[in-house]
């Protein structure tokens, strides 16, 4: 077989980036799964809404396709299956949520958008990123370096919008028991801000959804825990 006709057999994956997140978050997932499916990444830098995140996401993307959103990009992939889910042939949520906005989210959220316009994303780097990781990978260099740059690419405006996005996200929990697809959901074990817990109940109410938990990682499981994550979604993607 020709490589053209590979490459046109291949189903297309669309990877969907969390705040302040770009292709480098997703970048061992798209090395390993390339064999299996035409991949893509999307970040959403300068937008303000997980409603127009989802709509770019649709103009863009092949007339069927698999779809992973880590994080704010899980919500996003969740809004997709709201706007579009006919189009949607398999589904993975990782380190993510479908709830709306929790009591004290917002006033947490503002300071960390007062942090980066009074000091800069250096600054808000430092402060946020520690504790998305497993504990005891804050000094590992190899891991922090690349997130602290791939943070510090992003400019303050990107923050802000991407904040008012979330703040005002649509309550997904509505879509989960709709869900017909084949659907993957993980998380770090040590993941503090999207923890098992939250999965366990959407994987309750997702029809035959399974849930993998990545030891020893974090919320950002892609990077922390990539030969785990690479595993999963290759089985996913093989699933029929």
């Amino acid at each position: 077989m020709s490589s053209s006709a590979t490459r046109a057999s291949r189903p297309g994956l669309l990877l969907l980036c969390g705040l302040l997140c770009d292709a480098s978050i997703w970048q061992p997932q798209r090395e390993a799964l390339s064999d299996l499916a035409e991949v893509q990444v999307l970040d959403f830098a300068g937008f303000d809404s997980i409603v127009q995140m989802a709509a770019h996401v649709l103009a863009v993307a092949p007339p069927q396709f698999a779809v992973a959103g880590h994080s704010m990009g899980g919500r996003v992939a969740l809004e997709i299956m709201r706007q579009a889910p006919q189009r949607v042939q398999r589904l993975a949520l990782l380190d993510t949520g479908s709830a709306p906005r929790r009591d004290g989210e917002h006033e947490q959220r503002a300071a960390l958008v007062r942090l980066a316009q009074t000091q800069g994303m250096q600054a808000l780097a430092r402060q946020w990123l520690p504790p998305m990781l497993h504990p005891q990978r804050h000094a590992d260099a190899e891991l922090m370096s690349p997130l602290m740059a791939m943070v510090q690419r992003h400019s303050v405006q990107d923050y802000a919008g991407q904040i008012d996005a979330l703040l005002e996200r649509p309550d997904a929990a509505p879509v989960l028991a709709r869900i017909r697809c084949p659907t993957l959901l993980g998380v770090g074990r040590q993941d503090a801000w999207s923890p098992l817990a939250q999965h366990q109940q959407m994987a309750q109410q997702i029809p035959h959804a399974r849930l993998v938990v990545f030891e020893n990682s974090g919320h950002m499981a892609p990077l922390e825990a990539p030969a785990a994550v690479n595993a999963a979604m290759r089985d996913w993607l093989q699933d029929a």
